[in-house]
């Protein structure tokens, strides 16, 4: 195993035991068994760590890209880039148990700025992979080019939304009440397209 492999090994090892593990430079070099200067040749900022390693377990959480798939219309390429995403959560008890760790890692504790660099990882990364497919589905024609940005945090909203939906209590399919707002959500960003512009500011 290559040294930076090293590093994302120890690194993940240190986060899967706690989610808001600020994975110092100096914490994660000796988990590793390396200098602080070798992980510093391969990670200049503690940043650059944290977004490697969370980059490092979407995909292996979400293995391949949906959004590629040209064999399908876009809009269903999106639905699949969607409900792939969901699908690590599980339903149920299963998604109690993710949002019980989630709780207890963010929510719960203060919000020191550990726990804000560390949740803040993880919210670029999936804020990076929503980008991605509308990014892709721009350059293809089937989404005007711009600005991304507030579908991206409209798709992610959707996203927690649902996600929190799978650990309650519900009388219906959770599945199926998903599968409608999805289909309701994707249909709204193909739609309306990037934000415009912005325009001179009034005076």
């Amino acid at each position: 195993m290559d040294t930076r492999e090293k590093i994302l090994q120890a690194a993940a090892e240190m986060l899967a035991e706690d989610m808001a593990a600020k994975l110092s430079v100096r914490a994660v070099a000796a988990r590793a068994g390396v200098s602080t200067g070798s992980l510093r040749f391969h990670f200049p900022t503690q940043r650059a760590l944290q977004d490697s390693l969370l980059a490092r377990i979407y995909e292996h959480l979400l293995p391949g890209d949906p959004i590629q798939d040209r064999t399908l219309p876009p809009r269903e390429r999106l639905l699949n880039c969607l409900r792939q995403f969901l699908a690590p959560l599980g339903t149920s008890e299963d998604a109690r148990t993710a949002w019980g760790t989630t709780y207890r890692a963010f929510i719960e504790p203060e919000p020191t700025e550990a726990v804000r660099v560390a949740y803040l990882g993880h919210e670029r990364e999936a804020e990076r992979r929503v980008e991605h497919w509308l990014t892709v589905l721009a350059e293809e024609g089937a989404l005007p080019p711009g600005d991304h940005t507030r579908n991206v945090r409209f798709l992610l909203t959707v996203l927690n939304g649902l996600s929190v939906e799978r650990a309650l209590p519900t009388g219906e399919s959770v599945l199926t009440a998903e599968t409608a707002t999805l289909k309701a959500a994707v249909d709204h960003v193909l739609s309306t397209g990037p934000a415009p512009p912005a325009g001179p500011a009034r005076p």
